[in-house]
């Protein structure tokens, strides 16, 4: 049974960085593809980035040029790097695996 344990969120004013990480254990991390998708309040569950095992990458309009979606296989880890977050990226972050097993989330709450 794979799980996955999300970590790095937090509060930071517009135009700073944050990095996620979301770590995967019971399984073989490499094969599968990873994805972090975000939930605001009052809003339905939106992609904001996706890697497949062999590393391509595709990311949601509203994100792309600030948010770096990246995987290390030997650490069975995927990272979100996030710059000049926007207040409408507050949200709580998921971590993702081969689009059926899910992490608890991350609180992101950008705001002065």
């Amino acid at each position: 049974q794979v799980q996955l344990v999300e970590s790095g969120g937090g509060l930071v004013q517009p135009g700073g960085s944050l990095r996620l990480s979301c770590a995967a254990s019971g399984g073989i991390f490499s094969i599968y593809a990873m994805a972090w998708y975000r939930q605001a309040p009052g809003k339905r569950r939106e992609l904001v980035a996706g890697i497949m095992s062999g590393g391509i990458t595709n990311y949601a309009d509203s994100v792309k040029g600030r948010f770096t979606i990246s995987r290390d296989n030997a650490k069975n880890t995927v990272y979100l790097q996030m710059n000049n977050l926007k207040p409408e990226d507050t949200a709580v972050y998921y971590c993702n695996l081969d689009s059926r097993v899910w992490g608890q989330g991350t609180q992101v709450t950008v705001s002065s």
